[in-house]
C-alpha cells in the first residue's frame, strides 16, 4: 500500500488543483503497480505555512509562489 505525500506552501493551490494533483499521482502509481492498487493507493497534500519553507537560503512566501508561476 504506497503512500504519497506532496508538500506545499499554503495558498498557492486551491482545492480544485489539489485534487488534480492527487489523482494524477494516484494514476501514476497504478501506471507502475497495477490497476489492483489504486484502491489502497493513498495522497496526503500537506500544507506548509507560507515562509516555513526554505529555497536556495530564501523563504518564499505564498505571493512569492504564485508570482513565479505566473512567470
Amino acid at each position: 500500500m504506497p503512500l504519497v505525500d506532496i508538500e506545499l506552501i499554503e495558498g498557492v493551490f486551491d482545492d480544485v488543483q489539489k485534487a488534480q494533483m492527487i489523482e494524477k499521482v494516484t494514476n501514476a502509481m497504478v501506471e507502475v503497480e497495477g490497476e489492483n492498487m489504486r484502491p489502497v493507493t493513498w495522497v496526503r497534500v500537506k500544507e506548509v505555512q507560507s515562509r516555513h519553507w526554505g529555497v536556495g537560503g530564501k523563504t518564499p512566501s505564498t505571493e512569492d509562489v504564485k508570482a513565479m508561476a505566473t512567470g
